[in-house]
């Protein structure tokens, strides 16, 4: 525990397999020049490459949010795979993962970035998408995920007047479901702005997987409102969204707990992508010991 620029991984090299990191995607300074490993100094992605210089493990995997291939015009990841190339890793090709397709009642996405270290032979597949899609109602009732109905927990309010308002929105509606004069006091100047603003007066319905969940349940431009009752999901409900076991204990206050579910990879997406790890790693194994019985 700690600040991960002051922690060696020296201890670990050669001892580890699998090293793993989720990162912001800071903006490089580029200044005409390929990125390379000593560009990224003063980022977090820095410390994942560090980790993964010291540690040397068979492969090593980045996770972010989808925004990261078109960060920076695709240079920012450019310059990520890049920097591993330096280290010593091959990339297979970075793909967006639609949680929903993992067993996720969630449309959330994420951009993965696994390294092959060069030589070891290993071979790397993503995960075959699941054609079952899970939903709000499978998420917070008995049946197709959990074996009961969510538990109580804590949870944000919203002030009385938007609760008002937000009574008037039907399951999977908007702000474009209310009445002209309410669109008007409830968007304020963003009622005259373009674009669809579909988040915003946002109920949730019960047949249709979760929108991405942000770090606040209770955000303007994000809203997430429950289908049926008039307020936001509390953590328990957070957490289900995002495939956590009942049994899991978010540390803090409220609004941390909020906070560390909603920045998580949901876990039926890790698990997808883990089972892939362990496949080529056995499969690595195996052919070592194949190998290593014909030169005897």
């Amino acid at each position: 525990e700690g600040d991960v620029s002051a922690v060696s991984f020296m201890d670990y090299r050669g001892k580890i397999d699998v090293v793993t990191g989720g990162f912001p995607c800071q903006a490089f300074s580029y200044a005409g020049k390929k990125l390379g490993f000593e560009d990224t100094r003063g980022t977090l992605f820095f410390e994942f490459a560090r980790a993964v210089s010291e540690i040397q493990p068979l492969i090593c995997v980045g996770e972010n949010v989808r925004g990261l291939v078109a960060h920076e015009n695709g240079e920012t990841l450019d310059g990520m795979i890049s920097v591993l190339d330096e280290l010593g890793y091959d990339v297979v090709p970075p793909q967006v993962m639609k949680a929903i397709f993992y067993k996720v009642p969630q449309k959330r996405e994420r951009v993965v970035i696994v390294g092959i270290k060069k030589g070891s032979g290993i071979t790397f597949d993503y995960p075959r998408r699941d054609t079952e899609i899970y939903t709000v109602s499978d998420a917070l009732k008995a049946g197709r995920l959990y074996d009961t109905d969510v538990p109580k927990s804590p949870g944000q309010k919203y002030p009385t007047r938007k609760c008002e308002i937000l009574e008037m929105v039907p399951p999977g509606g908007y702000w474009r479901d209310l009445p002209d004069e309410l669109q008007r006091e409830y968007m304020m100047k963003s009622y005259f702005l373009s674009g669809g603003k579909t988040g915003m007066a946002r109920r949730m319905s019960w047949d249709e997987p979760c929108l991405t969940l942000t770090t606040s349940p209770a955000q303007k431009q994000t809203e997430r409102c429950h289908p049926e009752e008039t307020r936001p999901f509390t953590i328990r409900e957070y957490a289900r969204f995002q495939t956590f076991p009942d049994s899991w204990q978010f540390a803090g206050s409220m609004n941390e707990a909020y906070k560390q579910i909603g920045n998580a990879v949901p876990v039926n997406l890790a698990y997808a992508i883990a089972r892939q790890i362990v496949l080529s790693l056995n499969k690595h194994e195996i052919r070592s010991q194949l190998m290593a019985s014909r030169d005897m």
